[in-house]
């Protein structure tokens, strides 16, 4: 009998060798584990969770299968797993090189490009929440620049063959900013560009799709034990996860702050995308991201605590994941947590737990 080789659960085809030990290295560990844990979930029946927007610019939830989420069965022989390259499609909305995001779901047949999808794996509860009794524990977000490219191309998509349509809904009044790198002559603007940003969320409302994909990972409080149900995948669509640094900027400027949070910087970024091609039919998003820094580091956009998320993230769900430590030998497959390098929690947890796996 052939010895089984190192891989995840249901991925079958992809840009990654499983049998090197590089594959299983933090980076590349932390976006094809999520794949394959929405494919787990897949194959018990389950669906992701979802989160969405309605109509009063309200987080929901419900379901998302990973079908949907990939835009193909993950069960399909002609499902291919492009991790960390670009989603072509998008190439055409924007000047320069389009970033990469974590994975695009390709059909191998025809290489056509399926759905783009940012993976951001994080632990439960973070340290903003170990502390608090269970029902509170919530995760940190770190959100890319990157990232907030792929929000706006997934707005302007929808307005690709007529960007003039997207200029009606911008008030003539932003054509009065000379110099968009000043934050005292942008400021005064801002609650203007979020009622702006809502009102065209709220015009392609039934055009929002998934963005964002948040598996989470359980743990007792502060210590590096798994609770028995400790794994399960959130997804974020593209207008609810707007909403997160949307609403946190809100509580920012009306608790009366007057400097540029990483947030509200985040809100400019977005905003000068969609502007520029209301006005231009294309994104420079490296000369707004670079240009438009107001004093802070573009190393990421922004990051929210585990307090913030627990409010868009509450449901029985993230107090009891639904797959099991026990579960976890059936997405690891063929000794690969032997190739893991346990520089990150998560990595160093399954590496230190070879009982997993017995």
């Amino acid at each position: 009998m052939d010895k089984e080789k190192p891989g995840l659960f249901g991925i079958k085809y992809s840009n990654r060798d499983f049998g090197q030990t590089e594959t299983w290295g933090k980076n590349q560990f932390n976006s094809s584990f999520p794949a394959s844990l929405s494919n787990f979930l897949a194959s018990k029946g389950l669906s992701n969770i979802y989160m969405f927007l309605d109509a009063d610019l309200k987080v929901q939830h419900g379901k998302i299968s990973t079908e949907k989420l990939l835009g193909i069965n993950p069960m399909s022989d002609n499902l291919f797993y492009s991790f960390e390259t670009q989603f072509t499609p998008y190439q055409q909305l924007v000047i320069g090189s389009l970033p990469r995001v974590d994975l695009v779901s390709q059909m191998r047949d025809s290489g056509q490009s399926l759905t783009p999808i940012e993976i951001k794996l994080t632990a439960l509860p973070d340290n903003s929440t170990c502390l608090l009794s269970e029902e509170y524990y919530g995760c940190e977000i770190v959100i890319r620049p990157d990232t907030i490219v792929y929000l706006a191309c997934s707005i302007v998509e929808n307005f690709k063959n007529n960007h003039v349509e997207l200029s009606f809904l911008f008030d003539k009044k932003f054509d009065n900013i000379l110099d968009w790198t000043n934050g005292v002559q942008i400021w005064s603007y801002i609650p203007s560009m979020i009622l702006t940003l809502d009102s065209i969320v709220l015009s392609i409302l039934d055009k929002q799709k998934p963005l964002v994909m948040q598996p989470i990972w359980k743990t007792n409080g502060k210590s590096p034990k798994l609770t028995d149900n400790c794994l399960d995948v959130f997804v974020w669509s593209n207008f609810a996860f707007c909403q997160l640094f949307v609403d946190v900027a809100r509580g920012e400027l009306s608790s009366g702050a007057t400097k540029i949070t990483r947030q509200v910087r985040t809100i400019i970024w977005l905003f000068k995308m969609l502007f520029d091609f209301a006005k231009n039919g294309q994104i420079n998003h490296s000369k707004i991201i670079d240009e438009l820094s107001f004093n802070t580091k573009n190393d990421k956009a922004f990051a929210v605590s585990g307090r913030i998320t627990h409010r868009y993230m509450s449901c029985p769900e993230l107090i009891t994941p639904r797959i099991t430590r026990e579960d976890i030998k059936n997405i690891i497959l063929g000794g690969g947590q032997n190739l893991l390098s346990p520089e990150r929690r998560f990595d160093a947890i399954i590496f230190n737990s070879p009982e997993l796996f017995n």
